[in-house]
């Protein structure tokens, strides 16, 4: 089979497997979760064996990267918007993380979901983030990777409310909707603009060249603008700067969830996408700045707050924005390379210590006994540095989160709650006089 059929297979796979799924429950039909269970396992392997064959299809070759075009998805007017894939060595990384990590996740939920009434309904989510994950890595332009984006945006808000019958994960989900929307809408901008000034959204009427050392097609204040736009959505999507507020949030969800969504794949999107327009931004001093500044700022953030956490999941959070600042900085400073190093490894670690997250005490316990009842603690060698009255500011900031939520909560939802009362009102009397 040509490389170019076995991306097409990857890709639709997952796709094709939620549809039969969802079309099964939509008839009345069920699954047992052995059936299912081995249904996820065979088609992880599978896919896990079909990106390394096209990675070894790409090394015999000498090729860097493959592109396969379908066509014209849609047209408006006299243009069409393209249909195509790009596999290189970013984007074959990325789905070989994505395909590995969705299966060890989905091989765990069988044990952890066993008899919950969610058990079916979260193997279909996984199937569908899977499909939208390898949109967004594959896509061959802005149009097909938004695409994929929504896709991994909604089964992500659908698993952070699971457990429906429970009011806090509804509400948190809403919040991670609302916060993932707002982001988007940057995106959006951004693939309208690159459209207008650079007369396509795909990657190789933007960019010449192979990955890494790629060429920036456009220069100057348009180039500037795209690129801080897209800084601003790969932003929302990996929780950094003025968007850090939703992940820990998003921990409502199931632990598997956790791992694959908010440790390893998800979250990281944003970061594959900054790469991807790694030109763009080190075109601009501007955009160079600000993805160098939100990566430091919610690296610094998170590090103070993952110290205060007293629950393991959300300390793992913190963790995370963490770690995914650090790679907005190196992005930012064109480590490129290191960059996409530090996203395989760190998804690796972190789906593991979510996996392991529900044992961590356990396992706390066993080594500190193996230590002979005492574990020196770490990190007090920095904070000893400090003044003590730094160390109580800072601690206050820590335990309150930075104040994130009080600070959207009183300038962002309040105005905007007002804003919305007082149309209510005008629409209430505008239909009143109209009914007089």
């Amino acid at each position: 089979m040509s490389p170019e059929k076995i991306i097409l297979s990857v890709v639709a796979l997952p796709g094709v497997f939620f549809l039969l799924l969802g079309l099964v429950w939509l008839l009345g039909g069920h699954l047992s979760e052995r059936a299912l269970s081995r249904l996820t396992r065979g088609a992880y392997a599978l896919l896990t064996l079909a990106v390394a064959s096209i990675g070894l299809k790409m090394w015999q070759a000498g090729t860097p990267s493959i592109q396969l075009s379908l066509g014209d998805w849609f047209h408006v007017d006299h243009y069409g918007y393209p249909l195509s894939f790009l596999v290189d060595r970013l984007s074959l990384p990325m789905m070989g993380v994505t395909v590995v990590l969705a299966g060890i996740v989905g091989s765990f939920s069988v044990r952890y979901l066993h008899r919950d009434p969610g058990f079916y309904r979260f193997f279909l989510l996984l199937h569908l983030f899977t499909f939208g994950a390898l949109l967004v890595f594959t896509a061959g332009s802005l149009d097909l990777l938004m695409a994929g984006w929504e896709i991994v945006g909604i089964t992500a808000v659908m698993l952070v409310g699971f457990f429906q019958y429970r009011r806090e994960p509804v509400r948190n989900a809403l919040r991670v909707f609302g916060i993932y929307r707002i982001a988007d809408v940057t995106l959006l901008l951004a693939i309208f603009l690159a459209h207008h000034w650079f007369g396509t959204a795909a990657w190789t009427g933007m960019f010449r060249g192979e990955w890494p050392g790629h060429i920036n097609n456009l220069n100057g204040t348009a180039a500037t603008v795209i690129a801080v736009l897209l800084i601003f959505a790969a932003s929302g999507k990996s929780s950094q700067g003025p968007f850090c507020g939703w992940l820990p949030r998003a921990m409502e969800g199931p632990t598997p969830s956790s791992a694959v969504f908010y440790g390893a794949i998800s979250v990281h999107a944003g970061a594959y996408l900054l790469l991807r327009i790694e030109p763009l931004i080190r075109s601009s001093w501007v955009a160079t700045g600000l993805v160098i500044f939100i990566g430091l700022t919610t690296a610094i953030l998170g590090t103070l707050v993952h110290r205060t956490c007293a629950d393991a999941k959300t300390s793992l959070a913190y963790a995370s924005q963490t770690q995914l600042g650090i790679i907005f900085a190196e992005i930012g400073l064109g480590w490129t390379t290191l960059a996409i190093f530090h996203i395989i490894g760190h998804a690796m670690v972190r789906t593991m210590q979510f996996l392991r997250a529900p044992s961590m005490l356990h396992d706390y316990h066993r080594v500190h006994a193996a230590a002979g009842g005492h574990l020196d603690p770490t990190g007090e060698h920095y904070e000893s540095l400090l003044p003590k009255s730094v160390q109580l500011w800072l601690y206050r900031v820590a335990l309150g989160r930075g104040f994130y939520d009080s600070i959207v909560d009183r300038f962002v939802i309040a105005p905007v709650k007002k804003v919305a009362g007082a149309l209510a009102l005008f629409e209430l009397g505008h239909s009143d006089k109209t009914d007089v």
